[in-house]
């Protein structure tokens, strides 16, 4: 194995575990949310960032309300968990074979891309604080990281085939 490859894969192999781990997260979101405002409590966050604890708070406060009214609801962040997880398995054959499967990497950074324009479009709709929006868009950004490192690797093994072996890719 070449050590572009090796690192191709390093950075897929980030890239899928941040989408493993934002899928699995959004499972037990009241349970995560109560544990941060006991944090964010005991931290005395109130003091130091009222608007964030404020923002916290209410926002536990509505997931706990409506899991107790409409635990139907809740079925919507599974399947957003389940979405996370695909795109993560897509994955796979992109750190099988990078440069065959190449256009995954396209379609990583669109996919990336797309988180901006509705974190700042849907979030004034849905009531989301500006500044909560901008964490939302760091993902789509820190998401386009290990992607980048990825096409790098991705051109350099290309670099180093043979014109026979760019023949059977396609």
């Amino acid at each position: 194995m070449t050590d572009s490859l090796r690192k191709a894969r390093f950075w897929l192999a980030i890239f899928m575990v941040g989408l493993v781990l934002s899928g699995i997260t959004a499972f037990p979101l009241q349970s995560e949310l109560s544990l941060t405002v006991r944090i964010a409590t005991f931290l005395n966050l109130g003091s130091r960032a009222p608007l964030l604890f404020a923002w916290l708070t209410r926002v536990s406060q509505a997931v706990a309300d409506t899991n107790r009214r409409y635990p139907f609801l809740a079925y919507g962040t599974d399947w957003l968990a389940f979405g996370h997880l695909v795109i993560a398995a897509a994955f796979i054959e992109p750190w099988l074979d990078p440069v065959r499967n190449k256009w995954l990497i396209t379609f990583g950074f669109m996919a990336c891309a797309g988180v901006i324009p509705l974190a700042l479009i849907a979030g004034p709709i849905r009531g989301i604080p500006f500044y909560w929006r901008l964490i939302d868009c760091s993902f789509g950004v820190v998401g386009c990281i290990p992607l980048l490192f990825v096409r790098r690797h991705i051109r350099h093994l290309e670099s180093r085939m043979s014109e026979s072996e760019r023949r059977n890719l396609g």
